[in-house]
């Protein structure tokens, strides 16, 4: 979460702020944004327990939801438009990438919470002991998240423990299915069988490479 929320934070920059008019909305639903996109991308990882389907949310659909939320902001909105950004974000930027019924559902959930007055008034949390910041100058949101955000937990997610078991047992079983297939095989070549050949590790090693790095990463 730590290294998704600063990516995503990495994108803007205190410039962005100084042809803003409604600052301290404009950081809020900001911040917000980048913690829904650092979940919503995160969730990937638990599989079916995370969403019903792999959807291809990327950093893209964040820079055009703060687009999104920087015009409305400038139209000479006396308030701002809750329901009308949630429905872009969750339905059209996100949601155009959500296919599954239950998983639309979820993401709708997830702004729900996170998008509404409340923000302004320091009463949300997107998580136990995560408030949304607010009147704070935007190269400290790095440290903000340093300083708010925990160790790895599923609770940032919104999700029970056991997803984190899944998520680790399965990694497990997939790095032993790895290591095994590591292992010198004989293998049979020929419709007779008359020839022997032992397959070499070095081509497996080839060949699960990535595969390796990646649950290792």
């Amino acid at each position: 979460m730590k290294a998704n929320l600063h990516k995503a934070l990495e994108s803007f920059n205190q410039e962005i702020l100084e042809t803003v008019s409604k600052e301290t909305e404009f950081k809020a639903i900001l911040f917000t944004l980048c913690y829904f996109h650092a979940v919503v991308t995160q969730r990937r990882k638990f599989g079916p327990q995370g969403w019903n389907k792999n959807y291809p949310f990327n950093h893209g659909d964040l820079s055009i939801s703060v687009n999104i939320l920087y015009n409305y902001l400038e139209s000479n909105q006396t308030t701002v438009p809750w329901m009308n950004l949630s429905f872009l974000f969750g339905d059209i930027m996100y949601g155009g990438h959500i296919t599954d019924d239950w998983d639309r559902r979820l993401c709708r959930a997830y702004l729900e919470k996170y998008m509404n007055p409340s923000m302004l008034k320091g009463e949300l949390y997107l998580a136990p002991g995560v408030p949304v910041p607010l009147s704070i100058d935007f190269k400290l949101f790095h440290n903000y998240v340093d300083e708010h955000i925990v160790s790895e937990n599923t609770y940032l997610y919104g999700l029970h423990p056991n997803a984190e078991i899944d998520f680790l047992t399965a990694t497990a079983l997939n790095l032993f299915r790895f290591v095994f297939e590591l292992q010198p095989k004989d293998v049979t070549l020929g419709k007779e069988g008359g020839c022997d050949a032992v397959q070499m590790k070095e081509d497996l090693v080839k060949k699960n490479f990535k595969s390796i790095r990646f649950l290792l990463s």
